[in-house]
Parts: C-alpha cells; structure tokens; sequence
C-alpha cells in the first residue's frame, strides 16, 4: 500500500481553504492509496468550535468526492457538534463509501479541550488494501492500555496529531514504542509551522513491527514553511513474518488474571 503523509500547515479556522488545500495536494500524486491528515485537519487545532462545527458531515462528503476523482482513500480530522459540546472525529473515505469514523477518546485538558470537546467510547477499525487500519488522534497516544485496545487484531494504526514541537521527542519516542509492543506498524502524521501561535515541527514519519523508520519513496517539500511536506511511503502487511521471527506476543499475561495489590 502506497500511503502519504501529509505534515500540512493548517490554515487557522478555515474550513473551505483547507478543503481546497486537501484537493490540490492530492490531485499532485498519481498511484497514492491512502492520504492522512493531521487531526482537525479543516479547522487547527481551535476551541472556537462554533465557528466550525459541523452538524451535518460537510467535510467528510467534500472529501468522499476528491476520493473519488482521484482514485484513493482520505484520512481527514474535523469537528462535530453536540449537543452540550463538539467531538473531534477522525474520518477516512474512499469514493464510496464511509471506512471509519473515531471520535477522540481522550480531550487534552491541559489545553482546555476537555471543556469543549466530549470525549468518543468506542474503538474503530477498517479493512482496507489488505491492512486492519486502526487510529488514534494525538493525545491517546499516551494511554497505552486504550492503545493496546486499538492495536489488537489491526495492522497499522494511524495516529493524526496537533503535536507541538516543544514535545516533539516525547511524540517520536511513543511512536515507536507502540510499534514495537504490539508488533504493528504506526502512522503518526503531525502538522507543521506556526498554526495558532504554536509552533509544530511536525515529525511525521511510519515505523515499522520492529520499530525501525520505514524508508520513504518520496519527500516532497511545499512552500508555505519549511515544516510542510508530503512523505510517500510503500508498506507491506508482512507483521506475520515479524511475529513470527520474534513471537512476543504469545508470552503477553492477560491485564484481568494480573492481581493489583493494595500499597
């Protein structure tokens, strides 16, 4: 599967101009099987929720349509509103139809996200061009024990993040280590440059069961800061060969027969 990573510079509370953005960057690559964006890829990462929210899926139906004209599939982060408060909703599409759509289990609080975004109760996962696709959004990354739940029985989990640099190491370091734990690849696609007043150095990058940084067929650089780019990576679904060179998880203890003694 030929997926790109698209580390874009996210244009600050502006649904249509990103939506144009998203469409002229994948009309420039042919053979492209799977696009990833960064989380709240039409809006930044914004609590001004009201003046982006969606009630109904407008950017998710204006990107099933770029799907479709350009033969691929679209990962795409954009807000829903609630009731009471928003959801941050993960999507990814083909031409036809819906293959996932995650809301974000874990608001950042130390951001205030909690105050205006309810946090998702349910795993999603995908099949697609032979991966089970599982993701994550930015901040659940951290919790290992509700990764370990996405992880299982999938192949690649993509994680779309608003992920600043001055964390960045923190956001490699976990990247790699939940590849390594679960024997799975993992996508981490981050923003890039001054979004918002924050400064993101994006780190995007692929890792493979073991680890290691997948090697990338393409690095294209855009204009618009010297953060933003598209990688262009070709994986194979080969983690059966890694397990089974290096079977880790047949010595995994279920967490329920593990007793948590009293301090």
């Amino acid at each position: 599967m030929i997926i790109a990573l698209v580390q874009a510079k996210t244009i600050w509370e502006n649904v249509d101009a990103n939506i144009k953005k998203i469409e002229k960057i994948i009309s420039r690559y042919q053979n492209v099987d799977l696009y990833l964006f960064p989380e709240m890829s039409v809006s930044g990462f914004s609590m001004n929720t009201d003046r982006f929210k969606e009630e109904e899926k407008t950017t998710v139906s204006r990107v099933m349509e770029m799907a479709g004209e350009f033969n691929t599939a679209v990962g795409v982060g954009w807000v829903k509103a609630g009731d009471v408060l928003c959801e941050n909703h993960y999507t990814i599409v083909t031409g036809e139809e819906e293959l996932l759509d995650y809301t974000k289990i874990h608001p950042f609080g130390y951001a205030e996200e909690d105050l205006h975004f309810a946090g998702g109760r349910e795993i999603k996962k995908c099949r697609y061009k032979g991966f089970n696709i599982g993701v994550q959004i930015c901040y659940d990354l951290r919790f290992g024990d509700v990764f370990s739940m996405a992880a299982k029985d999938t192949d690649l989990v993509v994680v779309p993040a608003n992920w600043p640099a001055v964390r960045a190491e923190q956001f490699e370091c976990l990247l790699q280590a939940r590849a390594i734990e679960h024997q799975i690849y993992v996508a981490g696609v981050n923003c890039a440059g001054n979004i918002g007043g924050i400064y993101y150095s994006g780190d995007s990058d692929v890792f493979n069961p073991e680890g290691a940084r997948c090697k990338k067929l393409l690095v294209d650089e855009m204009k618009e800061c010297a953060e933003e780019k598209v990688l262009i990576y070709h994986i194979e679904n080969d983690i059966t060969k890694f397990r089974e060179a290096f079977p880790v998880r047949q010595d995994r203890v279920a967490i329920n027969e593990i007793h948590n003694g009293e301090i």
